[in-house]
């Protein structure tokens, strides 16, 4: 059922928010309150805020009465914002634009006063605010309170698992971006009289951790989870992903857990459609168009109902310019900013003229390397999310898309499966690692012909194997540094403000944590480096 097509629908008939007052420029909107909170339907219309906010910069449908102030409402999104911190920051992304110091990403020269560094640290705070305050109303005694029928709980408790859930989501995020982040949970005081207390990035794993377990077997099994909101399989895929990259984190590897939970996924019947492109995961019509079968977890956008800046709106627009037709993708326009390096080109056999079917380059009139960071033409574009159809009817808005963010798929799964086993996890199959990147060679290349022998498949093969099967997905630079390629190692055009590309510091593997968080709450510290 696609009902959360509508999910910002039922948040903007439902809710409302109370700016908190606050003297800095870049800060959280405010606490999540309801006019009255007396009905199921209330209760809805919180819980489906906690969606909105990953999906839209603003109050509304929209990015307008934005959430967090000192930035563009469009800017603001959460998923634009976390998107160009892994992407544009590796060999899979550089921007042509001179907002800000949004180049200092892709040259890795940022510094703490970085506007998209501070807008997503707030952005993360400002989840984890809502997620709180939808918990501190939604105990017992609240519903008591509020008078609300006990055939109506069920329902409550559900949206309290789905809140618990994403919490612990941006807490990930913050954990792989910042390290350390300010800790907040519906027992903090809820008038903000308290400074968040500083955790680190240890002890934020063992809470992320400790959470998803926590709600495992009371979330819909994948089976039951309606598309676009949270059940089992989104549990499963973030704890697994929360151990691949457990050395990081913690020091300490976790590959074997990997295998105990990218089998449970592999188990949910989530399925690759090996009939269909692998293009049809990324236009208008993946929600139905057989893509479907293998997202385990999407953000749902709609151009009637999700107008946004972000999303899959920007990664569709951004890489349009040059001599491309904007129509061709179901756009009014092309926005000339978003391209990729000759080394992210170079990862496909026969680079633009490949048979992988998931090369989607397009080279008319554009250099394949970048002279002028500026110049839209100089770098290959990358035309991977379209406002098209399968069937090449564009969306409902040629402004605003209507295409599915894949923020899991089953592809992940077994590439992580794969990855744990070469690492050593006990479980972990060789033979079934090899089939599970065969059945995604055989869906790009649309036969046999991609399939790779056990003798190719190692860990250098995964690195380029993720990039090809999962680039612009927001997943990069986590690969990249679990990799040891992100900093000190793995070099592309620009990156370090060289053309030919240059290594970087170890200590850019953190994000820093912005000047205006540092001056709010006197408890955080800064990361090393900066």
């Amino acid at each position: 059922m696609n009902i959360y097509k509508s999910i910002i629908g039922l948040f903007v008939a439902t809710t409302l928010f109370v700016a908190c007052d606050s003297a800095l420029d870049l800060e959280p909107q405010g606490n999540q309150q309801a006019a009255t909170i007396d009905s199921l339907e209330d209760y809805q219309g919180l819980w489906a805020k906690l969606y909105a906010g990953l999906l839209v910069g603003g109050q509304g449908g929209g990015d307008g009465n934005a959430d967090i102030q000192g930035i563009d409402g469009g800017f603001s999104n959460y998923s634009r914002l976390y998107w160009k911190l892994q992407e544009l920051s590796t060999d899979e992304a550089i921007i042509a634009w001179n907002d800000g110091t949004i180049k200092d990403l892709h040259w890795q020269t940022w510094t703490p006063g970085n506007e998209f560094i501070a807008a997503m640290f707030a952005r993360i705070t400002y989840q984890v605010t809502l997620c709180n305050s939808f918990l501190r109303l939604s105990t017992d005694a609240e519903l008591d309170a509020n008078g609300i029928p006990q055939a109506d709980r069920a329902a409550i408790r559900a949206f309290r698992n789905e809140a618990r859930f994403l919490r612990a989501y941006s807490y990930y995020h913050g954990m792989d971006l910042f390290g350390t982040m300010p800790f907040t949970t519906e027992a903090t005081a809820a008038d903000g009289s308290e400074l968040p207390a500083y955790r680190s990035r240890a002890e934020l794993f063992a809470f992320i951790e400790s959470e998803l377990l926590a709600i495992e077997n009371d979330m819909p099994a994948p089976t039951a989870t309606q598309y676009g909101r949270v059940g089992q399989g989104a549990v499963w895929m973030t704890l697994s992903k929360l151990y691949l990259n457990a050395e990081v984190y913690t020091g300490t590897p976790r590959y074997d857990d990997v295998i105990t939970f990218t089998n449970k996924v592999i188990a949910g019947g989530y399925i690759i459609n090996t009939s269909i492109p692998y293009r049809n995961s990324f236009l208008a019509d993946n929600d139905s168009n057989g893509a479907q079968s293998e997202f385990i977890w999407t953000g749902n956008y709609d151009g009637a109902r999700t107008q946004t800046f972000g999303g899959t709106t920007f990664l569709s627009h951004a890489p349009v310019g040059g001599d491309m037709n904007a129509a061709d993708y179901g756009l009014d326009s092309g926005w000339g900013g978003i391209r990729t390096t000759p080394q992210f080109v170079e990862l496909f056999p026969g680079e633009e003229n490949s048979l992988d079917g998931r090369e989607n380059f397009f080279t008319a009139d554009q250099n394949k390397s970048i002279a002028d960071v500026g110049r839209f033409k100089d770098g290959y574009a990358v035309v991977k999310f379209q406002n098209v159809t399968s069937t090449g009817t564009p969306g409902v808005n040629l402004t605003f898309v209507s295409t599915d963010f894949p923020i899991y798929r089953l592809a992940d799964a077994y590439l992580m499966y794969a990855e744990a086993t070469l690492r050593g996890a006990a479980g972990g199959n060789a033979g079934t690692a090899l089939g599970y990147i065969n059945t995604l060679r055989n869906r790009a290349y649309g036969n046999a012909t991609g399939n790779i022998t056990a003798g190719q498949l190692n860990l250098d093969f995964i690195l380029d194997e993720r990039a090809r099967e999962l680039h612009w997905e927001g997943h990069r630079r986590q690969d990249l540094i679990r990799f040891n390629q992100f900093t000190s190692n793995g070099v592309w055009e620009w990156k370090g403000n060289v053309q030919s590309g240059t290594t970087t510091a170890p200590f850019r593997n953190l994000y820093p944590i912005p000047n205006t968080e540092l001056r709010l709450n006197s408890n955080l510290i800064q990361n090393p480096g900066y």
